[in-house]
C-alpha cells in the first residue's frame, strides 16, 4: 500500500464527519504533536478518536481541503486548506507517519 493512501481515507472520512472510518486509518498507539512541544498532544487512539468526537465532527460546516501533498518514503505531507474552525479559512500543514498501512505519527503546524 502507497503511503498517501491511508492519509487520503483519513481526509475523506473527516470531511464526511464519519469517525469510526477515521480513527481506523490510525494505529492504536497514534501520537499527534504540535511543533514546537516535543511531547505529542494526544496519545492513544481512545484518547483521539475522543478529541475528533468532541472538538471537530461537531462542527457542521467542517471541511479539509488538500492544496498539496508530498510523499518522501513513508512520510506524506499535505497543505490543507480547512474551513468551518472559525470564521476563517485556516492553513495547516500535516506530516503524517505511516507504518504498514495505517497512520502512526502526525505533526501539525
Amino acid at each position: 500500500m502507497k503511503p498517501e493512501t491511508p492519509v487520503q481515507l483519513q481526509l475523506d472520512a473527516y470531511n464526511a464527519h464519519d469517525i469510526e472510518r477515521f480513527v481506523a486509518q490510525y494505529t492504536d498507539d497514534i501520537q499527534v504533536f504540535r511543533p514546537p512541544a516535543a511531547e505529542p498532544v494526544i496519545s492513544g487512539i481512545q484518547a483521539f478518536k475522543e478529541h475528533y468526537a468532541r472538538n471537530r465532527f461537531t462542527l457542521a460546516g467542517l471541511h479539509a481541503r488538500v492544496v498539496n501533498r508530498m510523499v518522501a518514503g513513508n512520510k506524506v505531507v499535505d497543505h490543507e486548506r480547512i474551513v468551518g474552525l472559525g470564521p476563517d479559512e485556516v492553513e495547516a500543514i500535516a506530516v503524517y507517519e505511516v507504518a504498514g498501512a495505517k497512520i502512526s505519527k502526525v505533526w501539525f503546524f
